[in-house]
């Protein structure tokens, strides 16, 4: 597997922290061990003209994924094909602003993106209520047991 780590920002950004969390995310999900990634952090300004170039919304947003062979996950039976899953560009800057709010870290809150951002790369969505449900809670287990996981190595 191949998860390329790119930061264009002056935040420091621990590459290792978000390639384990693609490792992870990727086993959870039975993805073929080729499947490739890029994870991307951006300033507010890039992140702004990608927004509206993409999404036809003003301002920063805090972390949008561009698909690219589309995807989905696999099973305990089979792992998905290989491919390339796509981009997930995250503004760390918009990142840490939530995290305030929310009453975590800022590398929390990168992380919890990041598992969105793949999440929406495999085809997972949260127009619709119940869609909204199947993926936050998904989210959340693949977060959590990351972190407990990341935890008892400490």
């Amino acid at each position: 597997m191949t998860i390329e780590v790119n930061n264009e920002t002056t935040v420091r950004i621990d590459e290792r922290e978000f390639v384990e969390l693609a490792r992870y995310v990727f086993g959870a999900m039975h993805l073929h061990p080729a499947t490739e990634l890029s994870i991307l952090f951006v300033d507010e300004e890039a992140m702004t003209q990608l927004h509206i170039q993409w999404m036809d919304e003003p301002g920063p947003t805090d972390v949008l994924s561009f698909p690219m062979d589309e995807l989905r996950p696999g099973s305990e039976d089979e792992d998905a094909p290989e491919g390339l899953l796509g981009d997930v560009v995250l503004c760390p800057t918009v990142a840490a602003a939530q995290a305030a709010e929310a009453g975590h870290s800022a590398v929390e809150e990168m992380l919890l993106l990041t598992t969105h951002g793949i999440l929406h790369l495999l085809g997972y969505d949260h127009a619709e209520e119940d869609e909204r449900r199947v993926m936050f809670d998904l989210q959340r287990k693949l977060l959590l047991t990351f972190l407990a996981a990341r935890e008892s190595r400490a």
